[in-house]
């Protein structure tokens, strides 16, 4: 496996197959402001399963895991997290490429939507600790998900 290509976005415009960004809404209040996530008429619904909330400290890495059956919906709630997509699918076109964003609340407030089988994986890329929700369409399954070593795909965080 060799690097091939990593492409940047902050647009939402991913080259890869199975990898959307959709903006989401902010609602400003006095009081604490409203952050939208997900509704159920949402591109990238899939059903739902469950939500957790995964936190990442400044500078580490968490990853590579792939999903096989299941649609994640991932947002940045606090901090900034990088995410790295990584496609191995046989006959995928970008086969062997990778796509990479940075989501916050403050600065790229997007979700994230990635389809079964990519490889995700992300990077605290904001001081302290970040947190990101992902919301699934089943409850989570260890046997439904692979993982790899950050070392086992060529990439630089």
């Amino acid at each position: 496996m060799s690097l091939k290509h990593v492409n940047k976005t902050l647009s939402g415009q991913f080259n890869m197959e199975g990898v959307t960004l959709h903006p989401l809404k902010q609602i400003p209040n006095p009081k604490g402001d409203l952050y939208h996530a997900l509704r159920s008429f949402d591109e990238g619904y899939v059903g739902f399963g469950e939500a957790y909330f995964t936190q990442i400290h400044h500078g580490e890495a968490k990853g590579w895991k792939r999903h096989n059956r299941m649609t994640l919906n991932l947002v940045v709630v606090m901090g900034a997290v990088k995410f790295v997509i990584y496609d191995d699918r046989e006959g995928s076109p970008t086969r062997g490429q990778f796509e990479e964003v940075t989501l916050s609340p403050t600065d790229n407030y997007q979700r994230l939507t990635l389809a079964p089988g990519l490889w995700m994986a992300f990077y605290g890329a904001a001081e302290g600790t970040s947190m990101l929700m992902d919301i699934i369409p089943e409850p989570h399954d260890d046997a439904e998900s692979d993982r790899l070593p950050l070392e086992q795909i060529p990439y630089i965080f």
